[in-house]
């Protein structure tokens, strides 16, 4: 671990099986920064009840998005991945961090507000210490770096704040301000070719989907809105379609589509055909790994639970340090 250029943390709420879009999104960054970063990557299942009515099927939630992880290349011997309740100083940090917290700054946040506009009905303290639980998420482990996309740069920055609130209160420095790690985080929108691929608006393609599956969603996908005929031109960069081809596809498959599109030489249909096939492609291996995976789950379960044995650790050591800078009784 001393070779490594400071300590990355990231969280996700456990969605269960995840889709095209997470993996574009987030896995791939999560894969590539393990070389050179000492990574600590976190199932946030105490986040998901701030908005989460039923939990029901939160433990095999967890469970499936773990078992994607590690499919698509996360390692528990490079990476700390484990689930966030599972080491709860987490929340005796996030109590510590709301005494120097004040209420407006919480109300200011947008992404409150928005939360307020899509859970009116349970508008509850969680949603409102969201914020503060995430910073805690971070400062446990002294991260130095979070990979976030411009959309979450408030919620690094409250942390930010929170960690020079706080060391000033307690006249210490032993929190540590994160940075935001940049990141090429594409916007991956899903096969309504409208909105972000999300699982919620059932405009997704999961990566565990069998390849008759992930064929069947693609040729839902929408395309040039204007070409309505096979004799029509088209146009590749109004088409999701072929912002998908750009990342599946060889770029000489990528150069005859922009070129054949543009004068009706190859149809929506065949283009969706073989997008389907790369896609599929592309997933083989996870595919594999992921079955391999699944046939022994108590394994799954064990890298979680050595996650948070190692996660606990740096967790208790950050622990004292504060628990000593603002005064508290010692246990001992």
């Amino acid at each position: 671990m001393s070779k490594k250029k400071g300590i990355v943390f990231s969280g996700a709420r456990p969605t269960g099986r995840q889709h095209l879009g997470n993996y574009l999104g987030a896995i791939q960054n999560y894969v590539a920064l393990q070389k050179d970063y000492q990574c600590i990557y976190c199932i946030v299942d105490i986040h998901a009840l701030t908005t989460m009515e039923s939990t029901l099927e939160l433990r095999q939630n967890a469970y499936e998005m773990a078992l994607d992880w590690l499919a698509a290349g996360m390692d528990p011997q490079e990476s700390v991945i484990f689930i966030q309740s599972h080491v709860p100083e987490v929340t005796e940090l996030h109590t510590y961090l709301s005494m120097v917290t004040p209420l407006g700054k919480l109300t200011d946040l947008p992404t409150f507000k928005e939360k307020v506009r899509q859970h009116p009905d349970n508008v509850n303290y969680g949603l409102l210490g969201y914020p503060i639980l995430m910073a805690a998420d971070i400062l446990l482990y002294r991260a130095n770096y979070v990979p976030v996309g411009i959309d979450q740069a408030p919620h690094l920055e409250f942390a930010r704040e929170l960690v020079r609130s706080f060391n000033f209160r307690y006249n210490t420095n032993i929190l540590v301000e994160p940075h935001m790690k940049a990141t090429k985080v594409p916007k991956v929108l899903g096969t309504d070719g409208q909105q972000k691929m999300s699982k919620s608006l059932n405009n997704h393609i999961e990566l565990a989907a069998t390849p008759e599956e992930t064929t069947k969603r693609v040729m839902t996908m929408v395309t040039d809105p204007a070409r309505q005929r096979r004799s029509d031109p088209g146009n590749p960069d109004v088409c999701n379609v072929f912002s998908f081809h750009k990342i599946f596809s060889s770029q000489e498959e990528v150069e005859m589509i922009n070129r054949e599109c543009r004068v009706a030489g190859i149809g929506c249909v065949d283009c969706k055909k073989l997008l389907a096939q790369n896609i599929n492609k592309h997933l083989e291996p996870f595919r594999a790994r992921r079955t391999e995976l699944d046939q022994k789950p108590e394994a799954v379960i064990d890298v979680l639970h050595d996650g948070a044995k190692r996660a606990r650790v740096l967790a208790e050591e950050t622990m004292t340090l504060v628990r000593d800078a603002i005064g508290l009784p010692s246990t001992k």
